[in-house]
Order: structure tokens, then sequence, then C-alpha cells
């Protein structure tokens, strides 16, 4: 009898010590994320594209094996070219799909609506559903800090602004860099030429051109490439960049950028997939969150610049100051914004109007 019950006890471990080393390896093991990025530029464009695919690396730098990640540079978003893409990814595996540019919104919308199983995360838009987020930083922080620099920076009281097109996310950028301007020089002005395009440095240059014709001497952009600061630098003088610091391109005029910093809310995503809780919650973090900043100062910035933009810059940190609080006035001299009141998100995501100081239109889409 007691060898029957050992024969048994013994049969149980070794049936026990079986499975569990056939069942380790596969619940150690958890299947990778595959997730898809589409890019407008390339990510050697030292503008936009750059600064997302530099989010791209962070996500394989700090989740590993956890993820597998496919790209698509070059797309564009003023046709359905992102729908064959996105869709690709799709029949590739991703179940995570990040697009980022404005003009990806609806396609995307509608591909989010045919896949339910797939998450979908679109950048400065501003349509959502269950399985479709969007997401954007508030760059108008850093715009206006950048907005000091320019106005505590120009001789001739007249600075250009390369603007892509006359969206909301690009006016807004505009008044939050012309309030900064004003904030530190009220004499200045800001003068806005449109190109129509995100990324083409030809028309962006020629743009940036025709404003030091008329006597800017400090060039900003809203732009994916450097072409405006080279403009700036060929002729001389003085240049504010976008989306990461270019200070090694256009040695001679940069003096800073508004800048991103997508990394840690792209692997905070991903994670959020992986970990089974990520809902479809629309973002719009500032420079608290540190996806929003400027770049270091150069020797070209005027002197006593650093101590201003540091003084504003822990403000808006601590809440004291908000960009679009009022009293602010639109270019004709009417008050838009009454004093002691703050524009909501709603009034910001919507903005078609421009603030006093800026000298150009907003042309009908």
């Amino acid at each position: 009898m007691k060898r029957r019950v050992l024969c048994l006890v013994l049969a149980v471990l070794s049936l026990a010590m079986i499975l569990t080393g056939c069942a380790a390896p596969g619940a150690a093991k958890q299947e990778k994320v595959k997730v898809g990025f589409v890019f407008i530029g390339t990510g050697g464009d030292k503008g936009y594209t750059f600064a997302h695919d530099q989010g791209r690396k962070y996500v394989e730098e700090k989740l590993g094996d956890k993820v597998e990640i496919i790209y698509q540079e070059n797309v564009s978003d003023s046709d359905n070219s992102s729908v064959a893409v996105m869709q690709s990814f799709i029949d590739q595996g991703c179940s995570v799909i990040f697009a980022t540019s404005y003009g990806y919104m609806d396609y995307m919308y509608d591909l989010a609506a045919e896949h339910p199983e797939v998450k979908f995360l679109h950048c400065s838009g501003y349509k959502s559903s269950d399985n479709m987020l969007n997401y954007f930083g508030r760059i108008y922080q850093a715009r206006y800090l950048s907005g000091i620099v320019a106005g505590m920076k120009t001789e001739t009281n007249k600075i250009g602004y390369v603007g892509a097109f006359p969206i909301p996310e690009v006016v807004r950028g505009i008044n939050a860099f012309t309030l900064g301007v004003r904030s530190v020089n009220p004499d200045a002005t800001v003068e806005v030429v449109w190109t129509n395009t995100w990324y083409d440095p030809a028309t962006e240059k020629q743009a940036a051109v025709a404003l030091l014709d008329n006597n800017c001497d400090v060039i900003a952009q809203h732009q994916d490439t450097t072409a405006p600061q080279q403009a700036a630098e060929e002729r001389g003088k003085w240049s504010i960049g976008y989306n990461c610091d270019t200070s090694d391109v256009a040695t001679k005029s940069y003096m800073t950028a508004p800048v991103w910093n997508w990394g840690p809310y792209y692997a905070a995503q991903v994670q959020k997939v992986i970990d089974g809780t990520w809902k479809a919650e629309n973002y719009w973090g500032g420079i608290n969150d540190g996806i929003v900043g400027l770049a270091p100062l150069t020797a070209n910035a005027p002197a006593g610049a650093q101590a201003k933009v540091d003084e504003v810059a822990a403000k808006i940190k601590s809440g004291e100051f908000k960009v679009f609080e009022g009293p602010i006035n639109d270019q004709t001299g009417a008050v838009k914004v009454p004093a002691g009141t703050m524009m909501t998100d709603e009034e910001m995501l919507s903005f078609d109007w421009f603030v006093e100081g800026v000298v150009g239109t907003i042309p009908k889409q």
C-alpha cells in the first residue's frame, strides 16, 4: 500500500514538473505589440518628422523586445495616400498606429470605425472615438518664450513668420509668438507669409526671403524644414527654429526653437496597450509634462534673454501666467479676451483671428 501511494505521489510530481516545464516558457513569453508610425516627411529632415522619429526610437529603447515597430515616411496628408499605408500596417498585424500629421485625421477616423480591434492615435487633430484619440502639446507656451527672444533681438521691430497653412494650430502659434514678442517690445510687429505646404524647402526659403526683403531682421517659422533659418543666415539676420534644436544647421542665425519631446508620451501609450489599460483619452500636455519646451539659447540670442525666458517659464509652470489670459486685443485693436478671463481649450483649438501686432490675413480654407 505504501509503495502504491509513493508511486502515485511521484507520478503526480513528475506530471507537475512536465506541465510546468512546458507552460513556463509560453507563460513568460508575451507576444510583441506591433506598432506602426505614419510620417509626412523623413526622419532626417531636422524638423517635424525628425522629432517624431526620435519619439519612435525612444519607444524602441525603452520597451525593447516588448514591441515591434514599423514605419512609413513621406506619406502625403493632402490626399488618401495614408489609407493604404495604415491598412498595410493592420494587415501586417499592427494593433497600435500613430499618424503624425493633421491631414491624416479623417482617413484615420474612418479606418478606426472599420477596425475596432486597433488603437489609433492621431496627432494635432480633433476627431476621436472609442478606439481613436488625438494628442498634441501646448507648443504655444514655448512659442511665447521664443517670441521673447525675438522681441529682444530685433532692431527693425519687424519680425517675419513663415507659416504653413492657415489652420488653428498655426494661427495659435503665431498669436502666442506675437504676444511674447510684444511683452518685451510693444513696438514690434510680426509679418506673416503663408506657404501652404508643410515640407517644401524651396518654397519656405522663398517666403523667408520675401520677409527679409521687407526689412524683417528675425525670421520665425511653423514649417518642417530649416530653410527659413538658412535664408536668414545668408542675409546676416537672425532666426527662430521649430520642432528640434537646429543650432548645428544655421549656426550664425539660429537663436533657439520651440521643440517637441514625443518619446515619453509614445512609450507610455504603448505600455498601456501592453498592460491592457489603454483608453482613447485625448491629450494636450504642456511644458510641465516635458512634451514641449524651448531649446537652449545660443550665443546669437540677445543679452538678458535667458533670464527673462527663465522668469516667464517658471510662471507658466506654476500656473501664475497663462499665455492666452486677457486682456488680449485682435489685430484691429478690439478686445477679444477681456481682462480677468482666459480662453478655453475649445477656443484655442479653433483660433481663427490674429492678435494685435500681427501683420497679415487668414485665408479661408
